[in-house]
C-alpha cells in the first residue's frame, strides 16, 4: 500500500519544487526577492471588466450552476473575436467551448483523445502541460524542435516515419512559452498540409496572441484553409486582459475534437462562475485599448530588461512576443545547469527566475525571465545581478550547491 500511484509515478519531480522553498525561506527571513520566475501578471484587470463582474454578481440567479461549455453569450463573444482578429468564422454552438484557463483545456483534451500508448509530438522546451497532460492520460510524448524552421519539418517527418504507433496529434505553441518563438502563416500552411496528409490532429496554444512587439500580429492556424478539419486552438484571457486568477480560456476549431472535449468536461465541471463568464464576454466585446496598453507595458519592460541586463554583463535577446525572455545562462555559470544557477540567483542576488529544465531537458542551458515586475524593480534586479556576477568572477570556482 506504500507504492506510488501509477499516474503519479509517470510524473518526474517538479523542477520548481527545488526553487520555491528557497524563495519562500528567503522571504521568511525578510529578504526582498525580485520575482521574475512565475508568469503571473501583476497588472490590474481593466476597470470595465471588474465592474461588469460586480454588477452581475449582485443577481442571485447567477450564483447557480453554470454551463460547462460556457454560457451562450460568452461563446458568441469568442466567435466574434476570432472573426474580427483572424477573419475566421466559428459556430459558437459546435466549434467553441469555454475552459477554466487554457491549461485545463489542454489537460481535458488530452484525456478526451488519448488512449494508453498513443504517441503525441510535443515541442521541447515547452509549457509543461503540453507534455504532462498527455503523459497523465497514458500517452507517449516524442520531442520536437521548438523553433519553427526547416529543422522542425525534418524532425516532423522523421517522427512520423519512425513512431509506432503513428502519432495522433502534434502540439504547437506560437508565440511560444518559454522560447518566445513566433510562427507565420507559411509555416502553419506547411504544417496543416503535412498533418492532413498523415491524418494527425493539431492542438495549437495561442495564449499569447495579443502580447507581441513586432508590427505584424501573430496569426491563428485556423486562418489556413482546411485547418478546421484537423485543428483546435486554445486561447486564454489571463495575459491579454490581466485576468490570470479568473481562470478563463477557450478551445475553438474542429467540431469532432470540440465535441470530445465538451463530453469530458460535462463529467468534470459546471463551468466557471457565471459572473466571471459575463465579465469575460464584456472584455471580448469591449474596447481593445486596454489590450494595447498591456502590450505597450510589456514592451517597455522588455526593453528595460534587455538594456539593464546588458549593462550588468548578461546579454538577453529581445523576445518578439510573450511576457518572457528566454536566455542562455551566462557562460561562466553554464556548467551549473539551470536549476543550480537559479538557486544561486535567489541566494546571492535576491532575484528569482525560472530554470529552463522545468520546460524540458533541452531547456537546461537557459532560464526564463518573466516581465512581471515594474521597470524600477527590473533595474534593481540588474544591479543585483551585476554585483553577483562580479563577486563570482569567471565562475570557474562555482560548483552546484548539491555537490
Amino acid at each position: 500500500m506504500t507504492e506510488e500511484f501509477h499516474r503519479i509515478r509517470r510524473l518526474p519531480p517538479y523542477v520548481f519544487e527545488h526553487i520555491n522553498p528557497i524563495k519562500a525561506a528567503a522571504r521568511a527571513a525578510g529578504t526582498d526577492i525580485i520575482d521574475l520566475g512565475m508568469g503571473n501578471p501583476d497588472l490590474p484587470t481593466p476597470k470595465h471588466i471588474v465592474e461588469k463582474l460586480q454588477e452581475t454578481v449582485k443577481d442571485p440567479r447567477t450564483h447557480r450552476y453554470s454551463a460547462s461549455q460556457g454560457i451562450p453569450g460568452l461563446r458568441k463573444a469568442q466567435a466574434s473575436y476570432y472573426g474580427r482578429r483572424f477573419g475566421v468564422k466559428l459556430d459558437p454552438d459546435t466549434q467553441v467551448v469555454a475552459t477554466l484557463g487554457s491549461k485545463e483545456g489542454f489537460a481535458n483534451m488530452a484525456s478526451a483523445i488519448t488512449a494508453p500508448g498513443d504517441v503525441v509530438l510535443v515541442p521541447n522546451p515547452t509549457y509543461p502541460i503540453h507534455s504532462f497532460g498527455f503523459i497523465m492520460s497514458g500517452g507517449v510524448v516524442r520531442s520536437m524542435p521548438a523553433e519553427p524552421n526547416e529543422h522542425f519539418f525534418e524532425a516532423l517527418d522523421r517522427s512520423v516515419r519512425h513512431s509506432i504507433p503513428k502519432p495522433i496529434a502534434l502540439i504547437l505553441n506560437y508565440p511560444a512559452n518559454p522560447t518566445a518563438y513566433v510562427a507565420d502563416l507559411d509555416f502553419y500552411k506547411r504544417v496543416v498540409d503535412y498533418c492532413k496528409k498523415h491524418e494527425i490532429f493539431i492542438l495549437s496554444d495561442l495564449a499569447y496572441s495579443e502580447i507581441y512587439f513586432e508590427d505584424t500580429p501573430p496569426p491563428s492556424i485556423l486562418e489556413v484553409p482546411g485547418a478546421m478539419d484537423i485543428a483546435v486552438e486554445f486561447t486564454s484571457m489571463s495575459k491579454t486582459f490581466s485576468m490570470p486568477g479568473w481562470r478563463m480560456g477557450f478551445a475553438v476549431g474542429n467540431e469532432r475534437l470540440i465535441k470530445a472535449l465538451k463530453r469530458v468536461k460535462s463529467y468534470l465541471d459546471y463551468g466557471a462562475f457565471t459572473p466571471i463568464q459575463v465579465a469575460a464576454a464584456a472584455a471580448l466585446n469591449g474596447p481593445d485599448d486596454c489590450v494595447k496598453e498591456v502590450r505597450d507595458i510589456y514592451k517597455h519592460r522588455r526593453d528595460v530588461l534587455v538594456e539593464s541586463f546588458a549593462r550588468a554583463g548578461w546579454d538577453v535577446t529581445p523576445p518578439p512576443a510573450t511576457m518572457f525572455a528566454w536566455t542562455p545562462i551566462p557562460d561562466q555559470f553554464a556548467h551549473l545547469g539551470s536549476v543550480e544557477f537559479a538557486k544561486m540567483l535567489i541566494e546571492q542576488a535576491d532575484v528569482a527566475v525560472a530554470p529552463g529544465l522545468g520546460f524540458g531537458e533541452y531547456g537546461d542551458n537557459y532560464v526564463r525571465i518573466a516581465l512581471v515586475e515594474n521597470e524600477q524593480r527590473i533595474r534593481q534586479a540588474a544591479r543585483n545581478i551585476k554585483k553577483f556576477m562580479s563577486n563570482n568572477g569567471n565562475g570557474s570556482n562555482v560548483v552546484p550547491m548539491s555537490k
